[in-house]
């Protein structure tokens, strides 16, 4: 036995049991391709040697921690890629945990916490994503233009001292093609808001929602086809409100005025005369508000899942049902148990595969804190837009989900209703949040172009 020092790269592939169980044949043959046409290549190229395959698995070792974090960065890009063109929407995503530290060598195998903080830096990478240790880090981040996120110290399982961590993701990884740009603003109270651009053609302006972070959004299993989608033959500009994602979280006012506020700011930033606008859900009576405000500048308003009155304000069991749910947000929101979270991801997505409901329930937790979401719950609540709507001059398409659990139909149409000349379209399904395998996806898409006349 010897020891020495090495670079080690740990890799997986994220929900391969669900994968196995629903089409082991298929799984395997999927794997494999990508094995033999991107993976070993890959490593040959950077120089690195498999140790191990461990069925969705594999251990590399590298003499260079640069290679080691080239090649995953490599391995990531190509699979995004890969995935973006497949044809069966059943993309394969690895994560990947790199770390440089002692090994121990016995044969052709090799061992000790150096192999043990690799796979456990994996196992907390986000899918499709990198983690690497502040070991890795110090050598590589001058070296390899990636764009490094921190993620402080780590527990790691059977580790006995806490790791530091740094994330790798989004566009750090993203092919040239693939990209979004994210740029920064001040609204006129001083808060700073981030916004993205992605995509090529005319513009297409989506109002922030519930809960938007414009890095983990773009890379979800959740929303990542969503956005692609809005992105493809447009210039796509959406954005994080305050109180959430990459824009402030602490700030003094949450309220439909600052939010409408954030959107003139953003659209100015932006350089945008005039735009289709998109509202989701409560970015829906943001819209309106921009709409009915600024009729010069709205050539067409799209609302998804739209609602005038906030819950809050539509009776009195669904507003103590809602101050029930704030206060739960409150105590349990950052807490070790994710009940609060599960409860919210059911109710938004019920059709939702275990993979997805388990990567919403952590991308809310890691949006904003436990005190801005309950801020942000508690004044959409509060919403009311209902005089707004007769004075929404731009074509209208309002859109909704026939079993939304979350806002239902009828807000929808009584929306549709109140607005002139506005086209009202059910959609099938019972998720509040549009999936990849949903019937009604392909269909947004479609009504979307037909309506903006692409």
């Amino acid at each position: 036995m010897e020891r020495r020092l090495a670079a080690i790269l740990a890799a997986d592939v994220f929900g391969y049991s669900r994968m196995m169980s629903e089409d082991e044949t298929g799984t395997l043959a999927l794997l494999q391709g990508h094995r033999s046409q991107l993976l070993d290549p890959a490593i040959a190229r950077h120089h690195g040697r498999i140790v191990k395959l461990m069925g969705d698995g594999l251990l590399v070792e590298f003499a260079s921690v640069v290679e080691a974090v080239d090649c995953a960065a490599e391995i990531q890009r190509e699979m995004a890629a890969r995935n973006a063109g497949a044809t069966n929407k059943r993309p394969m995503i690895f994560r990947i945990g790199v770390h440089l530290g002692d090994v121990i060598v016995e044969g052709d195998d090799i061992y000790g916490d150096g192999v043990n903080i690799a796979a456990r830096l994996e196992g907390i990478a986000e899918p499709g994503g990198i983690c690497i240790s502040r070991q890795a880090y110090d050598q590589v981040q001058k070296k390899l233009a990636l764009g490094y996120r921190s993620l402080g110290p780590q527990l790691l399982k059977n580790i006995p001292e806490p790791v530091e961590a740094f994330a790798i993701k989004g566009d750090g990884l993203a092919a040239a093609d693939d990209k979004q740009e994210i740029r920064y603003c001040r609204a006129p109270d001083g808060v700073r808001l981030a916004y993205a651009i992605s995509g090529q053609g005319p513009p297409l302006v989506k109002a922030a929602n519930w809960l938007n972070h414009l890095e983990y959004d773009w890379e979800s299993p959740v929303f990542h086809h969503f956005f692609r989608g809005l992105s493809r033959d447009r210039t796509l500009i959406r954005y994080d409100a305050r109180g959430n994602g990459l824009s402030d979280w602490d700030v003094a006012e949450l309220s439909l005025d600052a939010w409408v506020s954030d959107l003139e700011s953003v659209v100015d930033s932006a350089n945008l005369k005039r735009f289709p606008l998109l509202g989701i859900s409560q970015g829906c009576a943001i819209s309106i508000a921009y709409a009915a405000r600024h009729p010069e500048r709205v050539s067409h308003l799209i609302l998804y899942a739209s609602f005038a009155l906030g819950a809050s304000k539509r009776s009195p069991e669904a507003k103590a049902k809602r101050a029930a749910l704030a206060t739960l947000i409150r105590l349990e929101w950052g807490a070790n148990s994710p009940a609060i979270r599960q409860l919210l991801a059911a109710s938004l997505m019920p059709g939702a595969t275990k993979e997805q409901s388990d990567t919403f329930n952590e991308l809310q937790r890691r949006t904003t804190s436990p005190e801005c979401a309950a801020r942000y719950f508690e004044t959409v609540g509060e919403f009311d837009v209902t005089s707004l709507l007769p004075k929404v001059v731009a074509p209208t398409l309002v859109m909704h989900v026939r079993e939304d659990a979350q806002i239902p139909l009828e807000t929808g149409r009584q929306v549709a209703a109140g607005i002139p000349g506005a086209k009202f379209v059910v959609l099938q399904g019972n998720n509040h949040i549009l999936l990849e395998q949903d019937e009604a996806t392909p269909r947004f898409f479609e009504e979307l172009s037909l309506f903006l006349g692409k």
